[in-house]
């Protein structure tokens, strides 16, 4: 019955769209990539520059939604360079994307200690507040557990619509699925496949920037070392397990989140019992079984991982 009253409390839904919500950003960014036949293994390197330029950008006096958007142009930039390495040059996506994960976290840990080199701790902000929607704040248990977020969540959600409506109802979106699968065809419409490309990792990766501007500005106030803790890794998974679709994209974060959230109120009933380490290690096994279940079922887009050169037939 304990296990129960968890599952059917308001708060700890709360706290499941909360962990969520970086899971979100990233894995639509990821999505969004890698429909366009590039797979960006920068994402961790992303989160982490999204975080930290974010934060310095609301502590330097920039306001919370001009870190929004410091982020996002971190992580463009960053996506930018992978672009660039695995698009025209054709290089190997699996090695640039690591290689941008190492200079985007370097560059991030190093630009921290160049800024505030006598810190012991970090310094906080004010970060995003808990919103209060009229009447939709107060309704019971969707009231606390969604329309109490903090205005990033809202912002998740809605690029979870946004992404969807793009890729599936506009011919951008036709486009950039089309150069996923069969970029000689895009090619042979007259469409510029590295432009398509090239965009696509873009936009990307400003999204998965915002996941990391997420735990900065939203769920902490502050930057700290170690902070992203493999969540850019999981998103790669979940991209697979939500077979590049937008929705199930959202299903599969939020099933993440709920993992997670459980784990935590799991510790406080039955942790005197267990290791911790078996409760941090749940969500993560969860999620393999669930990615071994979905992932043979995959539609993967047919020309992720191949390179493209111009002329190609």
């Amino acid at each position: 019955m304990e296990i129960i009253d968890i599952l059917l409390a308001a708060s700890f839904w709360e706290a499941a769209i909360r962990i969520a919500t970086p899971l979100i950003f990233g894995v639509l960014g990821a999505l969004v990539c890698e429909r366009a036949g590039v797979l960006n293994l920068g994402i961790e390197g992303i989160f982490t520059a999204g975080a930290m330029a974010g934060w310095m950008a609301v502590w330097l006096g920039a306001g919370l939604w001009g870190g929004v958007l410091v982020a996002a142009l971190a992580g463009g930039f960053f996506g930018l360079i992978h672009a660039i390495l695995t698009v025209p040059l054709g290089l190997s996506q699996h090695v640039s994307g690591i290689g941008v994960t190492l200079l985007a976290t370097s560059l991030s840990y190093f630009t921290y200690r160049t800024a505030l080199p006598d810190v012991s701790s970090p310094p906080r902000i004010i970060p995003f507040q808990p919103l209060d929607i009229p009447i939709l704040s107060d309704l019971p248990f969707i009231g606390q557990a969604l329309f109490s977020q903090t205005a990033m969540t809202m912002l998740a959600l809605v690029l979870v619509f946004v992404t969807g409506w793009v890729l599936y109802r506009t011919p951008l979106g036709l486009a950039i699925r089309a150069v996923g699968d069969n970029p000689s065809s895009v090619e042979a419409q007259g469409l510029s496949v590295y432009g398509l490309r090239i965009g696509a990792v873009v936009v990307g990766s400003a999204m998965m920037a915002l996941g990391g501007a997420f735990l900065t500005m939203s769920a902490f106030d502050a930057f700290f070392f170690g902070m992203i803790n493999g969540r850019g890794w999981v998103c790669i998974a979940l991209t697979v397990f939500a077979s590049w679709r937008p929705g199930k994209a959202l299903i599969g974060a939020l099933l993440f989140g709920a993992f997670d959230a459980f784990q935590v109120r799991l510790q406080t009933e039955v942790g005197a019992f267990f290791p911790s380490q078996v409760f941090l290690m749940m969500p993560y096994i969860l999620s393999i079984i669930a990615l071994i279940v979905v992932a043979r079922k995959a539609d993967y887009p047919k020309a992720l991982l191949v390179p493209w050169f111009k002329g190609q037939r």
